[in-house]
């Protein structure tokens, strides 16, 4: 089973969608603005990808953070703590097969070397 974590207005989450759908794929989404996240859950994806790789400091939601905020995120518990209480600063989509992480983000050879 095929889990897409994201949230449904971005841009790359609803590019890696499209691309599901087209191939047939099924998969459940979790949107983790409504649903939200678990630091469980963060800190699995952050043991997969490095939680350099989940915060998303490339995005709207970090830069409008205080300089106090960033400072946080220095390690991977201070950005679980950022990420639990801004969820639209982690990396999207996380892309879960049968419970385990394995894409981040959208590129499509990832997709069809790891999911075809």
């Amino acid at each position: 089973m095929i889990t897409v974590y994201g949230i449904p207005n971005c841009n790359t989450v609803k590019k890696a969608i499209t691309w599901l759908k087209e191939g047939g794929f099924d998969f459940d989404f979790h949107d983790f603005k409504k649903k939200g996240v678990t630091a469980e859950k963060l800190n699995e994806w952050c043991d997969v990808f490095g939680w350099e790789n989940i915060l998303n400091k490339k995005g709207t939601t970090w830069k409008k953070l205080s300089p106090e905020e960033q400072l946080v995120a220095k390690d991977q518990d201070g950005a679980v703590q950022i990420l639990l209480k801004y969820t639209s600063a982690i990396k999207r989509p996380v892309i879960e097969k049968d419970g385990k992480a394995i894409l981040l983000s959208f590129h499509e050879d990832q997709y069809r070397a790891l999911l075809k």
